[in-house]
């Protein structure tokens, strides 16, 4: 993501030291990095093994341990080490992934980009109870969100 984006996403997120936050999308890490230096843990998933291993090898070496990088389908997300905090997911899902859902932390906040390959708007949502209102912040432009509850791998 485009710093600018990156910065943009963290700060919608109102993010406390104590948070637990799940990343999607690990890329080379750099959000993973951001987001270690400022909540308690960091969970975030790459489902290309190169990926993930590249960012696991730079998180390290950035003296990032209590980021942890797993690698597989993002859409899933983690939900044995649920509830999150904070999910940000760094990639365009057609709709929103319910499993993610599922996974927040009352009063927890997720941020992603929703729609198709041409059009996406950043929404904010937050877990009130069994509502989930919904922020819609900006246009923006990612990557394909890959997985079962995203697009399917191109052929």
């Amino acid at each position: 993501s485009q710093p600018y984006m990156v910065a943009a996403m963290t700060a919608a997120l109102h993010l406390q030291p104590g948070d637990r936050v799940l990343e999607i999308g690990t890329g080379c890490g750099y959000q993973a990095a951001v987001l270690s230096r400022l909540v308690k843990e960091v969970f975030t998933i790459e489902r290309r093994p190169e990926l993930a291993a590249t960012a696991s090898a730079t998180l390290a070496r950035l003296g990032s341990p209590n980021a942890h990088v797993h690698c597989g389908d993002g859409t899933l997300g983690l939900p044995e080490l649920a509830p999150f905090d904070a999910i940000l997911v760094a990639a365009a899902a057609p709709r929103v992934p319910q499993p993610l859902l599922a996974q927040l932390a009352e009063g927890g906040r997720m941020i992603l980009p929703v729609g198709d390959a041409e059009h996406q708007e950043l929404r904010l949502i937050e877990k009130r109870g069994d509502a989930f209102p919904t922020k819609m912040l900006e246009g923006c432009r990612f990557v394909p969100l890959i997985g079962y509850h995203g697009w399917q791998e191109p052929s």
